[in-house]
């Protein structure tokens, strides 16, 4: 569990750790010794004006109060600015990202107390408290500016966190800010396998600064690869140093069959209609790549994702699985999402009342109490309640002990939709087309061409198909091992008594508060089967169960008439993670990583990579609202050379060929 900073505030209102007993930022001027030790001294301004890529990366030892972060993120504003009035906008990096590690973060309040001392800032230091976020280990992904300004804030040790992280062959820092308290103070983080990791994840040519001249932090980075220098120190201090790395190791966090390609991304493809396809666009959007979006429905949100209400929460165990840390982070970014296209003007119905997940079942019973043995999560993410309290929260009585998710609760998945399309081509305009069923994909040396009804489309770089249980209906990737499990959801008429209840309610299935007079109630669960036909018969099994664990209490007993239903099919896979990654073609890895079926993890061959280009991102079964806003952030970043949010556990755990190369381990293909 992440612990938070333990702080005062000396005599002029400077933070200082008790533990590590130092100044977060110097008493004289911590902003103009942030701007000259990191920003000046990596030359940041004039680099932002000739790079080769429209990204920008800079990583940070230590987040502290943010105040590197924020110095950083109002110079690059007034970049960009410069740039729009100097007309060379194309010329230069349209975004910034930056990666800060933090073992121990401040709270929220001494956060804010904190940055008081900079009211230049205020108009940015605001933006970041409220996005703060809660003290989860791993990256927290937050956006400023749709996506111009990137932080990953990572919470947990530094080593820990850089082993943890995926990341390409090429690396992806620019810049490093090797700051933190005083190497005499904090000798854990100023260590030499410190330095080694942080050339693991660098790119040719990044530079670092530190206030620091300690001869033998020198050594370490010169050990590790960097050509070290020193340089006038700032105010009183006499010395800092500044680094150059010119040649990377080559190190990459994945095996050669769990790697990820790199695209040019120049006109994309996005085949679906749903909740993945609008994220994807968006994720496209943000970066300003031109995509054309093609449906075979009338009109979005039509499959899966067409549900009047949708419960958001993540689905986490009692241990740290790449299943629960996809899900604790997915929930928490997705979140954040939602919630700034409500700041940017946008309108979907929702409501953030909270999850209650019922201990209907002597297992879920044991299940919950193991959770709160282990106290793997924080709080704020999920707390164990008893009876009484979790009828205190529901407004309604039903007798259960259970787990209470008190930032989850529902949306429109339908209006949602809507609303990330359009967000999304408010960013950068793209092309849809609806009544338009793909029947092939077909590559050429142009790109890759869709064919629908004797109509050719293209070329394009990349197709990504995002159609969920549709997602195998190709020649190229008729391979995917897709579960299609069938759900419907009943709409029943509230009555005065469920009117009361303030949450959503989850047991075997889930009901919701009243919306429009009605609850949803549901799921059923049916595997292999693609019919989306509403049944009376699921209807009264929507019912039943529901009754067969609340028959006692009111706001059950008292509802009214079942008036509608739908019925979609869930696309999933058989280990209940979702897949996002270039597609594998089965033959070809068999050959080139034949010797997995040996033991051996070596002398593999070069893929051929019959299928370059084309992509899949589906199988989110029920939880896409949770989990697809921020698989879809990793893969695009995947794809765009950018640091990517998720772990590299989690990475290989979503990867198109996980399947393909389980099988060769276990000498079944």
């Amino acid at each position: 569990m992440i612990k938070n900073a333990k702080i005062h505030f000396n005599n002029l209102g400077t933070p200082v750790a008790d533990n590590f007993d130092d100044v977060y930022f110097s008493n004289d001027d911590g902003l103009a010794e942030s701007h000259y030790v990191f920003y000046q001294q990596n030359n940041i301004e004039s680099r932002l004006q000739n790079h080769d890529q429209s990204h920008f990366v800079i990583a940070e030892t230590g987040f502290g109060t943010g105040l590197n972060f924020l110095n950083t993120w109002q110079c690059f504003n007034d970049h960009l600015e410069r740039m729009q009035v100097q007309n060379e906008c194309d010329k230069s990096v349209k975004r910034l990202h930056f990666i800060s590690f933090e073992k121990f973060p401040l709270t929220v309040n001494d956060l804010k107390q904190a940055l008081t001392a900079w009211p230049t800032l205020s108009h940015l230091s605001d933006q970041l408290t409220i996005n703060y976020p809660i003290n989860l280990q791993g990256c927290h992904r937050i956006e400023f500016n749709n996506g111009q300004v990137t932080l990953d804030l990572y919470f947990g040790d530094v080593l820990d966190s850089i082993n943890a992280m995926s990341y390409p062959q090429a690396g992806v820092v620019d810049a490093w800010y090797l700051d933190g308290f005083a190497p005499s103070k904090n000798p854990d983080m100023w260590q030499q396998s410190v330095f080694n990791a942080m050339v693991d994840i660098s790119r040719e040519s990044a530079t670092l600064a530190t206030f620091t001249a300690a001869g033998f932090v020198r050594r370490g980075l010169i050990e590790a690869g960097f050509t070290m220098q020193k340089a006038k120190g700032f105010a009183r201090k006499r010395e800092m140093l500044t680094g150059f790395l010119a040649t990377p190791n080559s190190q990459q966090s994945s095996p050669a069959y769990f790697n990820q390609d790199t695209s040019e991304l120049k006109n994309v493809a996005i085949i679906g209609g749903g909740i993945a396809s609008s994220c994807i666009l968006y994720s496209l959007a943000k970066r300003g790549i031109s995509s054309t979006l093609f449906c075979q429905d009338e009109k979005p949100a039509m499959g899966a994702s067409h549900n009047v209400q949708g419960a958001v929460y993540p689905h986490l165990q009692a241990k740290n699985s790449p299943h629960s840390e996809l899900f604790a982070h997915s929930f928490l970014y997705g979140k954040r999402f939602y919630n700034q296209l409500c700041t940017d003007g946008f309108s979907f119905d929702h409501d953030w009342c909270g999850v209650l997940q019922h201990a209907v079942k002597k297992p879920l019973a044991e299940k919950h109490e193991n959770l709160e043995q282990k106290q793997l999560w924080p709080e704020q993410l999920m707390r164990s309640v008893t009876a009484e309290q979790g009828d205190k929260i529901a407004g309604v009585e039903a007798g259960y002990s259970g787990v209470f998710f008190e930032n989850g609760g529902w949306v429109n998945p339908v209006q949602l939709v809507d609303v990330m399309l359009k967000a999304a081509n408010n960013l950068t305009p793209f092309n849809s087309m609806f009544n338009c069923n793909i029947e092939q994909i077909n590559k050429s040396d142009e790109g890759w061409y869709l064919i629908s009804n004797n109509q050719k489309f293209g070329p394009f770089s990349d197709v990504i198909i995002c159609a969920g249980e549709h997602s195998d209906a190709f020649e190229q990737t008729k391979a995917l091992p897709i579960v299609g499990v069938r759900g419907q959801v009943s709409h029943i008429q509230a009555s005065k008594q469920s009117s009361k209840l303030k949450t959503v309610l989850c047991h075997k299935g889930y009901f919701t508060p009243a919306y429009l007079d009605s609850h949803c109630m549901g799921a059923t669960f049916e595997k292999n089967t693609k019919s989306r036909a509403v049944t009376e018969q699921d209807n009264q099994l929507n019912h039943k169960q529901l009754l067969s664990f609340y028959q006692q209490c009111d706001f059950a007993t008292t509802l009214g008439k079942i008036t509608s239903a739908k019925a979609a099919v869930r696309c999933t896979f058989i280990d209940h993670l979702p897949m996002a990654g270039q597609w594998c073609e089965p033959s070809d890895y068999t050959t080139a990583f034949a010797n997995l079926r040996l033991g051996k993890r070596y002398q593999y061959h070069a893929l051929n990579k019959p299928q370059q280009g084309l992509h899949i991102f589906t199988g989110f079964g029920a939880r896409a609202l949770c989990s697809a806003p921020l698989l879809s952030e990793h893969f695009i970043s995947c794809l765009n050379n950018e640091p990517r949010p998720l772990s590299e556990r989690v990475s290989q755990a979503i990867h198109p060929a996980r399947f393909i190369v389980r099988d060769l381990i276990r000498n079944k293909i």
